[in-house]
């Protein structure tokens, strides 16, 4: 940092500090850490306990690292071993060659030029080290991180393996939830993975709740997610596609989370369903259960079909009635004076959040 950044901040530091800031909150506000506010105090050699803010300031000194000429290391290499290396990697034999390719094959020759490291380091500060082929330069992509305040907002969806009657053998569970309410909006079994068949249980969750699509879909990269069928039955739908960042399971958090709520029920048969029909009644009734009977944790205690239909407000709001009858009937067991927070949840996140806002429950 330059001495007059410096100056500044170690003007707001003392001046923070003077004004009853703790120094530690001081410097993390400046963006530096104590110990090296701490460095650059002492380095004036100014006593903080006797002197003014103003000759702390004025003794701060210059980082020397900005001016000071560090020798030139004794194994560098020279600028005509530089130039050498630039020379061998343009000729015709070694131009469309990595370093990786080229160190062994000078190896061979019984020539000895640099590492692979530093044949990358020399062509990079030549700006000689691009990236060739036909592959596409890796992007960062953006983390789809949408919100769903009420239902048919978002749906995700997603397929897990389920054991066959035999090792080896796996059907495949196809499941579309809607992100506001938790509930099970589609759901399937089938032999294999394809489009197809993910396109019709879209159509039927669809049918099921009316008619309505939701506005989007979401799901991983997966091949059945991302084929032609399934992609023009969300254009004819006005479903917008959403996918997940590659190998970024948290993505699709709430639909992984649903898939080991199946996995781990005590009725789920982990030696393996004997048909692909007992899988489909298991299913079923599992879905039965969960949309109807389940009270989600993540929707303050109420079902998905609840949440659904709205019915979730007079619910809690019950339930606060109950909390404060009690705590009337007998104040003494409620110590801190709040009982249970039975507030609705308003909105839900596709990327989980610490936590997520909340609405003021009806009294």
């Amino acid at each position: 940092m330059p001495l007059p950044e410096r100056q500044e901040a170690v003007s707001l530091i003392v001046e923070a500090n003077n004004a009853g800031v703790a120094l530690s909150v001081a410097v993390r506000e400046v963006g530096i850490c104590e110990s090296t506010y701490e460095r650059w105090r002492k380095a004036g050699g100014v006593d903080a306990t006797t002197a003014s803010p103003e000759q702390i300031v004025a003794a701060i000194v210059e980082d020397k690292r900005l001016t000071r000429e560090y020798p030139v290391p004794p194994n560098a290499l020279s600028d005509t071993e530089r130039a050498e290396i630039v020379k061998v990697c343009a000729t015709l034999e070694y131009s469309s060659l990595p370093p990786s390719q080229i160190v062994p094959a000078l190896a061979d020759q019984g020539i000895y030029l640099a590492s692979e490291s530093t044949f990358y380091r020399v062509l990079r500060a030549a700006g000689l080290n691009k990236r060739r082929g036909r592959v596409g330069l890796p992007r960062k992509r953006s983390k789809p991180n949408h919100m769903a305040k009420g239902p048919l907002e978002v749906w995700v969806t997603d397929i897990s393996y389920l054991p066959g009657p035999i090792r080896g053998l796996f059907y495949y569970l196809y499941f579309i939830m809607d992100l506001y309410s938790r509930k099970i909006v589609g759901y399937e079994i089938y032999e294999n993975e394809s489009s197809e068949h993910l396109a019709d249980v879209l159509k039927r969750a669809t049918l099921n709740e009316g008619s309505q699509a939701p506005d989007i879909l979401h799901s991983d990269n997966g091949s059945p997610m991302k084929g032609t069928t399934l992609v023009a039955l969300c254009y004819v739908l006005g479903i917008a596609s959403s996918y997940s960042r590659p190998r970024t399971s948290n993505d699709n958090a709430h639909m992984e989370s649903m898939f080991r709520t199946v996995k781990y029920c005590a009725s789920y048969p982990y030696d393996g369903f004997g048909s692909l029909e007992a899988a489909r009644s298991w299913i079923e009734g599992f879905v039965s259960f969960y949309n109807q009977e389940h009270h989600h944790s993540g929707l303050n205690f109420v079902t998905p079909n609840q949440k659904h239909n709205g019915e979730d407000i007079e619910i809690l709001a019950q339930r606060v009635r109950v909390y404060e009858a009690a705590k009337a009937k007998n104040p003494k067991r409620w110590i801190q004076g709040n009982t249970r927070n039975w507030d609705p949840v308003v909105s839900t996140s596709l990327v989980p959040v610490n936590s997520e806002p909340k609405a003021s429950a009806v009294s």
